[in-house]
């Protein structure tokens, strides 16, 4: 019998996603984390990105926006600021805020209005990178 980990995905929302999987991929704060059966105890800070779940040969393709990361040997758990499964995400309206914080980006001085325009252009080019993979994945079915 193949070895799987537990993973839970919350957020304010509620249980975005609960099962078995036998690998993850999440976006750590330093980068992605490859999670395995049995990994060692971590806890740290996830970045906006995609979150993979893997279960034999099918991926789950969730956004988390932020959060914290706990692993246990058993269970993954993430603790999303905010999160959403790659299938609820509306494609144009992500491009749309895309271009939007693009343009507050160029049109402002201030720093701060600044730096939160480019928090929302990362977070929007990565749920557009999320619905792409998943775009991906089902053409090559």
């Amino acid at each position: 019998m193949a070895m799987t980990i537990g993973v839970r995905v919350v957020s304010v929302e509620g249980s975005i996603y609960a099962g078995v999987a036998d690998m993850v991929v999440a976006p750590g704060e330093m980068g992605e984390l490859g999670i395995l059966p049995r990994h060692a105890p971590l806890l740290t800070g996830l970045r906006p990105g995609e979150l993979r779940i893997i279960h034999g040969a099918e991926t789950e393709y969730l956004f988390v926006n932020g959060g914290i990361l706990e692993i246990q040997p058993d269970m993954v758990t993430v603790l999303a600021d905010s999160a959403e499964r790659a299938t609820d995400i509306g494609e144009r309206k992500a491009l749309a805020a895309k271009q939007a914080a693009e343009a507050r980006m160029a049109g402002h001085t201030d720093p701060m209005e600044y730096a939160a325009a480019q928090a929302e252009l990362l977070e929007q080019i990565a749920r557009l990178k999320t619905v792409q993979r998943l775009r991906e994945q089902v053409l090559l079915r």
